[in-house]
């Protein structure tokens, strides 16, 4: 059975009770080196946009925790909060990156702890990894920015941390519910893997009663256009006659709960994230955020999701 009990604290690891579904659910980013000389190549302006507010934060923030091992340049930006792994790498190509005074161009260019990192000539400040879990409302997409300027999840948690969070997956408009955002990329490499997603439970309200048998597609394996989805688990949140239904799924897919419903008839008319990899609603009201606790933190890492 389900846990639909949002007063659970944090996460549930170790726990192998069996969970129900109980009652109502609850308010979720050249030059190259050649000797003595450097030819810069210039950013393009809406790329250099993308990482032009870093000076401004490179006034806050904490230090990364030290590490004994070189890691890779794009990797250091992006634990940095200096932009993604993949927007790091436009960096690097275009010379505006230096290690202990030398601009570097190459891809895969390692960092030791002691080395001094500079970004467009400002040195760089790793940051400490945050992860901070919302109660994402209705109404607010997830994105880091909208150029149609729709509110964004951004927004409720710009206050988090000093950090630059990124959600953890997505939630679509219209879903409420528990969204994770950290600058821990391993982690959230982790949580999104295509093959290890995250466990994840959700409180689905349709627009009329479901059928007994319609819980057992959702179990066996339904298919859809993008292939076949397996629920773990699908159970009544009342009664045999209820429009609540509570589901547990690993699946990242997009738009996943909905489509899957609606290809049995139904539409959904409330869809709200109750769990999130064992992490739950607890005191944890609609709109709101918290940062994890250590306790949470050192689970996910241990955790198989």
């Amino acid at each position: 059975m389900l846990e639909m009990n949002t007063r659970n604290k944090g996460t549930r690891g170790g726990d192998s009770k069996k969970r129900t579904f109980k009652g109502k659910k609850k308010e979720e980013k050249s030059t190259s080196r050649t000797g003595n000389s450097v030819a810069k190549k210039e950013v393009k302006t809406k790329d250099k946009a993308r990482f032009s507010d870093y000076k401004d934060r490179l006034k806050t923030g904490d230090p990364l925790p030290t590490f004994n091992d070189s890691v890779r340049l794009n990797k250091y930006l992006s634990n940095a909060g200096v932009c993604s792994r993949r927007d790091a790498d436009v960096l690097i190509k275009t010379g505006v990156v230096s290690v202990n005074g030398t601009i570097v161009t190459e891809m895969g260019f390692k960092v030791s702890p002691t080395d001094e990192v500079k970004y467009d000539g400002g040195s760089i400040k790793a940051e400490k990894k945050r992860y901070v879990l919302l109660n994402k409302p209705k109404g607010f997409i997830t994105t880091m920015d909208d150029p149609q300027g729709r509110k964004t999840v951004m927004s409720l948690v710009k206050k988090a941390c000093k950090e630059r969070v990124y959600p953890v997956g997505r939630l679509d408009k219209e879903t409420t519910g528990l969204l994770l955002f950290t600058n821990d990329g391993d982690m959230a490499k982790k949580l999104t893997h295509p093959k290890h997603k995250a466990s994840k439970i959700y409180h689905v309200t349709l627009d009329k009663k479901v059928a007994k048998e319609d819980l057992g597609i959702l179990t066996a394996g339904i298919k859809l256009e993008d292939g076949t989805t397996i629920f773990d688990k699908a159970e009544f949140v009342n009664d045999s006659s209820s429009r609540d239904i509570g589901v547990e799924l690993h699946s990242g897919k997009n738009r996943i709960v909905r489509r899957s419903f609606e290809a049995m008839g139904y539409k959904v008319q409330k869809l709200d994230r109750v769990t999130f990899s064992g992490l739950t609603k607890r005191d944890l009201p609609r709109g709101m955020f918290r940062l994890l606790t250590e306790k949470e933190v050192a689970f996910l890492k241990m955790k198989k999701v």
